[in-house]
């Protein structure tokens, strides 16, 4: 298990590589356990890893981020493969996986770690995602204005080793059967042919 003085920051130099085709995508939507299993399970995607981002504070720990005074967002990064699977895609299941319309909430989850928030790489990732969520808001799909935030990646600090893997290895807790496994089953229905084989 990793202590917070062993937090592991990865800079955007690590983490953006001009070798093939891997990109790397930042999402928050809530508890990031939630995030993890459903992207895991996304064909195209090569790993992804719970983390922290979006904060002032170098190398946070688990319970600072809880308290709410870290600035940073319980997150995912997301490593994927472009040619089997597009930022855009991506984007189009972050924002069908979650609620973007309630601010620093995701069920009864609450405070500013569980914001909805994309964290762009490049100019490109920034234009798609801004374009998506003023389609969205244009479109009538939420009763409610999504309020996801869109701001550049600086950093991520990857969180301790017991939340990695945290539904695959913790499918029979009571938080993973009533609240991620219901999510992941909807998102299952919703893109079988996205899924892995």
């Amino acid at each position: 298990m990793r202590t917070k003085t062993a937090s592991k920051q990865i800079s955007t130099m690590e983490t953006k590589t001009n070798v093939g085709t891997i990109d790397t995508a930042t999402f928050g939507a809530g508890c990031f356990w939630c995030v993890e299993a459903v992207f895991q399970r996304l064909d195209g995607v090569v790993k992804v890893e719970s983390g922290y981002s979006g904060g002032h504070v170098k190398n946070p720990a688990y319970r600072e981020v809880c308290n709410g005074t870290t600035g940073h967002a319980e997150v995912c990064q997301i490593t994927y493969d472009k040619s089997k699977i597009g930022f855009k895609d991506l984007l189009e299941v972050f924002w069908k996986t979650h609620d973007p319309t309630t601010l620093n909430a995701q069920g009864n989850d609450h405070g500013t770690q569980y914001r909805s928030a994309v964290f762009y790489h490049d100019a490109e990732q920034k234009e798609l995602a801004e374009k998506y969520k003023a389609e969205l808001n244009k479109s009538g799909a939420w009763e409610n204005p999504v309020v996801t935030e869109i701001s550049p990646y600086i950093s991520f600090y990857i969180a301790d080793d017991y939340h990695q893997n945290y539904f695959n290895q913790n499918g029979g807790e009571p938080y993973c059967r009533f609240v991620i496994q219901p999510k992941v089953e909807k998102f299952e229905k919703v893109f079988k042919d996205k899924m892995k084989k």
